[in-house]
């Protein structure tokens, strides 16, 4: 995971909202979101094939949703580190308590976001040890160099998902397009042409022979209890987006 934007509005009918855009090997094959893994059956997300772990997940009981993001290049994997998948896995698990069930040290650089209904927390690590800040309500952007200071697409900064109804209850239904409850994000992906600048919205990279690109793309709206997920692969080629909904 490269990319994620997230509005974080603790007390609001969706208190997560949140754009996540993974950047990986186009060869590399994954799972598309569903409730992989049978130690934790609330917990939905898509599944890499190679490590078994996710990029990105939600915990549908709890409202929680984790997604991990590349450090950079500062620290490489030592032979035998866990990978960074489970760390989502782990703070869907855990919450704040996740680092006691992973052993960091010879883990590669990594962000983790974890947003819940009434928190939200960034943790770092490249190599030495593991900091973590408490961010306040508002919207965060945030890419491998950690939490950028700024968004510079003010649709980004001003938007929100939207739905039918008076506001007092999380009552988009399953027939709610993506172009409607996303119109104000939706085109900042949609516009956005494929750049080798890796910390771009869509990144396309030749890389030793092969293509490093964005291959997946979502939005998330959770609440305790009721999880909308809005995906498409590879968001560069303007697939239609498919919508789905837990409990099914």
């Amino acid at each position: 995971m490269c990319t994620l934007v997230c509005r974080w509005r603790p007390g609001a009918v969706w208190p997560v909202e949140i754009l996540a855009l993974r950047d990986e090997f186009a060869h590399r094959s994954f799972d598309l979101p569903g409730a992989w893994w049978p130690a934790q059956p609330s917990v939905v997300g898509g599944r890499d094939q190679r490590g078994g772990g996710t990029w990105c997940a939600s915990d549908v009981t709890s409202g929680r949703t984790a997604v991990v993001l590349n450090g950079g290049d500062e620290r490489k994997a030592e032979p035998g580190a866990a990978s960074r998948g489970v760390l989502p896995l782990r703070a869907l698990q855990a919450g704040q308590d996740w680092p006691s069930l992973v052993e960091l040290a010879p883990m590669a650089s990594f962000n983790l976001v974890l947003a819940e209904p009434d928190r939200l927390t960034w943790w770092s690590f490249h190599g030495d040890k593991l900091e973590t800040v408490e961010l306040g309500a508002g919207l965060h952007l945030f890419t491998p160099r950690g939490r950028a200071d700024s968004v510079a697409d003010e649709r980004l900064a001003h938007g929100r998902a939207r739905w039918p109804g008076d506001g007092r209850a999380p009552a988009a239904t399953p027939t709610d397009a993506t172009e409607s409850v996303w119109a104000d994000w939706l085109p900042v992906v949609a516009e956005a042409e494929p750049s080798e600048d890796p910390l771009a919205m869509l990144v396309e990279v030749p890389k030793d022979g092969e293509i490093f690109e964005t291959v997946f793309g979502q939005f998330i709206l959770a609440v305790p209890g009721r999880l909308r997920l809005d995906y498409t692969v590879r968001p560069a080629k303007h697939d239609p987006w498919t919508t789905a909904w837990w409990p099914r």
